[in-house]
């Protein structure tokens, strides 16, 4: 099995089009995509194949908000990163979301000003959880909102964004990820490693360096967890990475995708398409599987998976 990378990671944040993989690769796997399939196949399917639009959720957009606010709160000199400054950022961040993403502004009613007030109370309560358990002003990221990218089993492009990268400097790495939603249970928690190991093996594969720390951030319950990864388990979770996409390709070559109904269907979008609540999924697309190398980021994904 070999890997290799796909551009300078910084480059590809800086202008992610330019990412142009290798002429033998022929499909992409992020990890958010990588998890729908796993949490069910035809989750996968309606969010990768059919690409069936998803109405936002406040949850997911209180999300969309804190992480931008936390990734500009570092655009400002260390001093100045304090409770109170990431605070001014939560309404001009809001209004830059709504302008950059006008269905956004669908989540409340015309007329409606409690609802949003109480948003943008509710999204500088989580900032508050997030200075509870560090503090900015200690801290030079060396990448926020980072596109990073790597090919396995020579055919295979993984690829995805970390929410922030800190190296020390003996070079050793620390992946953060920001979490809205509160601590999960053990099962939870697992997905959101699953995400973590994903960005570590593709670290491993373009620095030759395994990140020394994986640390989640759970800002509603101020808490961190953290996780060491080594070389040896990263190696057994690429295997398990080139399966599951082995397993995505034979459920396209066999339009074969079956709902795997758990808790998580109270947060999906498209019961009425699903057999489980008996619906009909829609004719599978005459193009297949479409652009193997197009795989959309989404992010927040479901509160209480990812989230």
């Amino acid at each position: 099995m070999t890997a290799e990378p796909v551009t300078d990671a910084q480059e590809t944040c800086d202008n992610p089009s330019s990412a142009v993989p290798p002429p033998t690769v022929r499909a992409s796997l992020s990890p958010s995509r990588a998890a729908d399939f796993k949490t069910c196949p035809l989750l996968y399917r309606f969010r990768s194949i059919d690409r069936l639009p998803e109405r936002p959720t406040v949850e997911q957009a209180r999300g969309t908000l804190v992480h931008a606010v936390l990734e500009r709160l570092f655009d400002l000199p260390a001093a100045a990163r304090t409770p109170e400054s990431a605070g001014d950022l939560v309404a001009p961040q809001w209004d830059r979301l709504i302008t950059e993403q006008p269905e956004l502004a669908s989540l409340f009613a015309d007329g409606d000003t409690a609802g949003p007030a109480e948003f943008l109370r509710s999204a500088a309560g989580l900032l508050e959880g997030y200075f509870a358990v560090e503090d900015p002003r200690r801290l030079e990221p060396a990448e926020r909102e980072a596109l990073i990218s790597a090919v396995v089993d020579e055919e295979l492009l993984i690829r995805g964004y970390l929410d922030r990268l800190d190296v020390a400097p003996d070079g050793a790495l620390r992946v953060v990820d920001y979490k809205t939603g509160g601590a999960p249970r053990e099962a939870f928690e697992a997905r959101a490693l699953f995400q973590l190991k994903f960005y570590a093996l593709v670290l491993w594969r373009t620095r030759g360096v395994v990140p020394r720390v994986l640390r989640l951030l759970y800002l509603k319950d101020a808490e961190v967890c953290d996780y060491t990864p080594d070389a040896d388990e990263l190696v057994r979770f690429e295997r398990t990475v080139v399966a599951l996409w082995q397993a995505i390709e034979q459920a396209i070559a066999r339009q074969d995708f079956r709902p795997r109904p758990s808790r998580l269907c109270d947060w999906c979008s498209h019961q009425a398409l699903c057999p489980s609540f008996g619906g009909t999924p829609p004719p599978f697309p005459a193009s297949g599987a479409g652009d193997p190398l197009t795989d959309a980021r989404s992010r927040p994904v479901v509160p209480g998976a990812d989230e």
